[in-house]
């Protein structure tokens, strides 16, 4: 037996035996039902050139007008990097470094780390410190919300059309086909493979451990093992340490997050006392010649939906309502019942953290339509669009329900499971 054909589920630490599976199959947890592998055909050449064309098209989005409006015979228009400049000179510099971080340096980091680690291996070679790279992918991914913007450039067109004729730049155009390639060519990329390249240290026979260890054993804790969570290694460390370093990628190992509990509810905590603000505040203040409207999340819904486009209403109302609240009552439930030592349901706990991770980026949408819309809606006394106190709240709820579902260990769901069966 080898190391290699040992694996633990990332979601509730269950050991199981690395099974061959058809071409691209996926291989799922007996327990939780996490997806553990996939077994994708090493098509590096095609990932290589969705990343080269996404990095070419990213470079055009980001030089040309997102959408232009036709005022007085004048077309005034808007790249990204403008609209991001307007909500700095405009005081709102959270906001304006959120959507520079997550529409502009993420996806960009992105783009850069895959062509680093896939152009040596198309010309024969092999990248230099291949394993950091792969780390920095990891981290960056949740953080990447291409798609997300495009959903918000729609929206945001809606909202122009009651201002003056709305012409779609280059950059909308080139957006969308960005995201598209990411996604082909995150399908064809898999870190497994290039994973699978690079030698780790000697770390002990780990499959022999576990069997040493007993018949009753099922997790890899309970084996006095670690996961490494960026590369997916098993490795035995010294006896009695509770930290580590994986010796294939050099990432920081616990058996479980460090105070995972107390950093979720920390995190959590800060984003129930700013949605209040958030829903309640204006997130934008449209002044004209004759006065002066503050629209906050909820009247955003309600003008799209009087305007006819109720579709866009609904997703809006989701995204920006209903996405967090749930996020914020789910995450809560979790802590909660973890800190109980709740043995009840685990499976479907962990489905409901599994959504909570999934749908969390969406709530950026009506921070990237406000960006769009004082970017654009900029006509002196005749009508401006500024961003509101209420957009700050929202965009650190965003960003605190992120850090709260990251910080969330699902292990620690079947642990009380583990001891409930003792």
């Amino acid at each position: 037996m080898n190391e290699a054909k040992l694996i633990a589920c990332h979601e509730c630490d269950l050991l199981q035996w690395k099974a061959p599976l058809f071409e691209r199959g996926t291989a799922r947890c007996q327990r939780c039902g996490a997806a553990l592998y996939r077994n994708l055909p090493a098509t590096y050449d095609r990932a290589l050139a969705f990343t080269l064309a996404a990095g070419i098209l990213f470079a055009i989005a980001n030089c040309f007008p997102i959408v232009g409006l036709w005022v007085k015979g004048a077309l005034v228009e808007s790249t990204l990097f403008g609209a991001i400049s307007s909500l700095y000179a405009d005081g709102m510099w959270p906001i304006a470094g959120l959507v520079l971080v997550t529409t502009v340096l993420m996806p960009a980091l992105n783009i850069a780390a895959v062509i680093y680690l896939l152009l040596p291996l198309h010309i024969g070679g092999v990248p230099q410190r291949p394993e950091i790279v792969l780390r920095v992918l990891r981290h960056v991914a949740p953080w990447g919300m291409i798609e997300v913007l495009m959903l918000a450039m729609l929206v945001a067109l809606v909202k122009l059309q009651h201002f003056a004729s709305v012409v779609p730049g280059v950059a909308i155009w080139a957006f969308g086909a960005v995201m598209v390639l990411l996604a082909a060519a995150a399908v064809s990329f898999n870190p497994r493979d290039i994973w699978a390249r690079i030698e780790s240290a000697p770390g002990g026979d780990v499959a022999s451990h576990v069997l040493k260890a007993g018949a009753n054993v099922v997790t890899a804790a309970r084996a006095g093992l670690f996961v490494c969570h960026d590369c997916g290694l098993l490795s035995k460390p010294p006896s009695h340490v509770h930290g580590g370093i994986c010796p294939r990628c050099s990432a920081v190992l616990h058996r479980r997050k460090p105070n995972s509990l107390a950093r979720t509810w920390a995190f959590l905590l800060a984003a129930m006392v700013l949605y209040i603000p958030a829903v309640l505040l204006p997130v934008m203040v449209t002044s004209t010649l004759f006065s002066a409207q503050s629209d906050t999340i909820l009247s955003g819904v309600v003008f799209l939906w009087t305007s006819g486009s109720w579709v866009l209403a609904t997703i809006v109302f989701i995204a920006s309502v209903v996405v967090p609240m749930l996020k914020i009552l789910s995450l809560a439930y979790l802590a909660w019942s973890t800190q109980l030592r709740s043995s009840l349901m685990p499976r479907k706990r962990t489905r409901v953290y599994r959504w909570v991770e999934l749908v969390g980026r969406w709530s950026m949408l009506d921070i990237y339509v406000i960006t769009i819309l004082v970017a654009l809606v900029q006509f002196g006394s005749v009508a401006t669009i500024d961003a509101g106190p209420g957009a700050i709240a929202f965009g650190s709820v965003v960003v605190l329900t992120m850090f709260a579902a990251l910080s969330f260990d699902p292990r620690l769901i079947w642990d009380a499971v583990e001891l409930d069966g003792e």
